[in-house]
């Protein structure tokens, strides 16, 4: 197996990509300010945010703060794993 095929194709997408490096470094980050900071719609939040759950790399909290819906994300240590592998992939490949 080459390093190129040790790159995650879950991480493939600009926005997944900056999703998760968003949440290596914050312990919880709200939808609205993940929005902000990467500059998409809600639609587009959604999505990838739905896939990076599905494969257990992201953690999704909806709550309500008074009478409004709040949702929040978390990296797993799951997708802290990947991701860093997916780094260090990236880092071998930049080597050559």
């Amino acid at each position: 197996m080459g390093i190129i095929d040790k790159l995650n194709k879950d991480f493939e997408s600009r926005v997944r990509l900056g999703i998760m490096s968003i949440l290596i470094v914050n312990e919880w980050i709200d939808f609205t300010e993940m929005k902000t900071i990467l500059s998409i719609t809600d639609g587009n939040l959604a999505s990838h945010s739905t896939a990076l759950e599905k494969a257990q790399y992201i953690e999704i909290k909806k709550e309500f703060v008074g009478k409004k819906p709040k949702t929040s994300y978390r990296v797993t240590d799951l997708g802290r794993a990947a991701f860093k592998e997916h780094l260090n992939s990236l880092e071998k490949l930049m080597k050559f």
